[in-house]
Formats: structure tokens, sequence, C-alpha cells
């Protein structure tokens, strides 16, 4: 069984009012099935082969996709969860600016969907490597277990805002928002 967007957007809209953010968190209709979607690497939503041309879709669909304790992602609705492939992250963060400075500087980002999130509590940074290789990965939380990944210029424009501190008598490189820590590297 292949769901449209078109369907799933209409449930979405008859779901919830504030469509910002639909409570993901209270709805857990069954599986519905594996729906022909897919999200490259470089944020490309593709449906069917195609990419999906209406960026309002692409953004909606962005606020009711979650990842499960499976490390699967969904669409879901009240009624309906549909899983798809991600490829790396399901969103991409560019636009690195910083408010402030020091330990209590705000780091934000703005993803390929138009959202603007800030580094902190809520949003942690996280920099790891990916398995084939030592090449940086850094993504950051946006919500729903879904990340997003920093593209190379913006995680060239946090490095001009790391600092080192000593952690456990070891030096650490990383960056400061909302008063929080956030490791990047070892120090030298």
């Amino acid at each position: 069984m292949s769901q449209s967007p078109d369907n799933i957007v209409e449930q979405v809209q008859k779901a919830g009012k504030n469509l910002s953010h639909p409570p993901l968190d209270k709805w857990h209709p069954e599986l519905s099935g594996d729906m022909d979607l897919r999200i490259s690497r470089d944020g490309l939503w593709i449906h069917k082969g195609d990419p999906i041309g209406r960026e309002a879709i692409v953004k909606l669909f962005s606020t009711i996709l979650r990842r499960e304790e499976d490390e699967h992602y969904y669409l879901v609705t009240p009624v309906e969860k549909w899983r798809i492939q991600v490829e790396d992250t399901p969103l991409l963060a560019h636009s690195l600016t910083v408010e402030g400075s020091g330990e209590y500087q705000v780091i934000k980002l703005t993803t390929n969907v138009g959202e603007t999130i800030e580094v902190g509590k809520d949003h942690p940074l996280e920099v790891g490597s990916y398995g084939d290789s030592d090449q940086p990965r850094p993504i950051v939380r946006v919500r729903h277990g879904v990340d997003a990944r920093l593209v190379t210029a913006a995680y060239y424009d946090l490095a001009e805002y790391v600092v080192e501190q000593t952690i456990d008598g070891k030096p650490i490189l990383g960056v400061f928002s909302h008063g929080n820590f956030y490791k990047i590297g070892q120090g030298g």
C-alpha cells in the first residue's frame, strides 16, 4: 500500500491547529507500512523516485517526522504511521549566527525547512564522525529524535567560536551555548 503526500497533508491539517509543532508524543497509531519516500544525504526529499517540488509539503512533513527507538524514521499522523528511509539526517542546519559572547553566548542555526533553533538543553550539539571515515559529523537535535546535520559552511562558522576547556584534567575543544559546553574535539 502506498500513501500519497497529499493524503498525509490532509490528515495532519485535520488533526492539528498549530501545524508548526503537532503533538507527535500523543500520536501512537499502528504501522501502516513503508512509504516510498527517501531523504538523501544532501537533504532532498524524494517520493517514488521524484523530488518533492512543493516546499510547503516538505516543511509540513518535517513537523510530523520522528525517529523511534528502533532507529527508523516515521511520518506520523493521528491515524497512520509510515516508515521512510533517511540516508544520514533528515534535516540540514545552516546559517549559523551567535548572539552574545563567552559562556553565555547563544548559537542559532536555521534548518533547510526554515526553522531556527538555539543550541542548548533542548537542542544539544554533538560532533561525532562517520563510521567509514574520520570525517566529522556535527549534528544538533531538533525534536522527536530528529537531527539536523551542520553543512560544511556552518561547521566552519562554528569553528570561529571554539574554545579550549580543561575537563577531568584533559584539554577539550568545544563551544558554549546557553551556558552549556559542547565538545567538538580533543585539545592540545
